[in-house]
């Protein structure tokens, strides 16, 4: 995992926005991001969401109005937000987060992208988790 240079900008403050869905971070750079929770979990670094390797993520799906019930820091270089979905392994780095502010809109693409080749829309309901690691068609 990539430590943090003493480059990386650090949080200032992180807000965490319930009407809205918006997790609001500010970092040392004056960058401020307004992460939605969906794409948070979505883009969860977790196992469960990257898989162990390239081509073995789990497309996440019906998270339109996920929660994020509480935010646990994790050390000094990140957070475990903990989703009203009951997910709570993922650990986000500054780093990571940083990168799911500014890059957004290209991650929003790519996932809808997904959704499309998947023939999933992003509201579908997850599919259970096939026994094994099979693919399920």
């Amino acid at each position: 995992m990539a430590g943090l240079t003493k480059d990386t900008p650090t949080p200032t403050a992180l807000t965490v926005h319930q009407q809205s869905r918006l997790l609001e971070v500010d970092f040392s750079d004056g960058a401020r991001f307004r992460i939605p929770f969906e794409l948070l979990r979505v883009y969860s670094p977790s196992a469960e969401v990257q898989g162990h390797g390239p081509g073995q993520e789990t497309l996440q799906t019906g998270k339109r109005n996920v929660g994020i019930d509480a935010v646990e820091p994790v050390g000094h270089y990140g957070i475990k937000p903990v989703f009203s979905d009951g997910h709570a392994s993922g650990i986000f780095s500054w780093e990571y987060l940083y990168r799911l502010g500014a890059e957004q809109d290209k991650l929003w693409q790519d996932y809808l992208a997904r959704l499309a080749e998947a023939g999933l829309d992003r509201d579908a309901p997850m599919a259970p988790p096939a026994a094994g690691c099979g693919h399920h068609h």
